[in-house]
């Protein structure tokens, strides 16, 4: 039986079945509340990486990640996007092409992930999780007068996407584990400056 990113991957290949081109829209609309995981990770994972680095690059990718957690907290059941982006087409022969390639990562993440710990990725632990997220980012401006400090608060905001992609509640206890680590680490940082 297929789980939570091999049935996403379905509904989307579904779209490239139903029309010739499938605008970002229409993508979006069908991934749903699904969608913010990935772009918490990803615009996360990019903040700790060693782009993270360069000065100014964490406060970007806070920024980014603020936007998106606030349209959790108001309810949002998709992300927005503007009009120009939504209605951007995509070609439905390229559409299979990337839900083909991302099947195995698919595959491997249900295997792995998902299905434990259910009360922690239900709706009120997703904006209780997202106002970590939003306390994080705020703290990372004042980090990066310490190089590479705002990793930390980025790689919690990383597992914390990635338990909302995955929807597995052990990951997000560990995510928000980390978050709190990540907060105490970061203020004792700041004070002792």
């Amino acid at each position: 039986m297929a789980g939570n990113a091999e049935n996403l991957l379905d509904e989307i290949k579904e779209l490239a079945e139903q029309e010739e081109d499938v605008s970002v829209g229409d993508v979006v609309e069908a991934i749903g509340d699904r969608g913010f995981g990935p772009l918490i990770f990803v615009t996360a994972l990019l903040g700790a990486s060693p782009l993270g680095g360069i000065p100014g690059v964490p406060t970007f990718f806070a920024i980014i990640l603020i936007l998106i957690t606030v349209q959790i907290l108001f309810g949002r059941w998709h992300f927005w996007l503007p009009s120009f982006l939504e209605n951007r087409q995509v070609t439905a022969e390229n559409l299979h092409r990337a839900t083909r390639k991302a099947r195995p990562v698919a595959r491997r993440m249900d295997r792995w992930l998902g299905h434990r710990l259910a009360n922690l990725v239900t709706r009120p632990a997703k904006i209780f999780a997202a106002l970590c997220v939003i306390a994080l980012c705020l703290l990372v401006p004042p980090l990066e007068i310490i190089p590479f400090a705002a990793a930390l608060p980025m790689l919690a905001i990383a597992l914390i996407g990635l338990a909302f992609t995955a929807r597995d509640g052990i990951l997000m206890l560990v995510g928000l584990c980390l978050a709190a680590v990540a907060l105490i680490t970061g203020a004792g940082m700041l004070i002792s400056q």
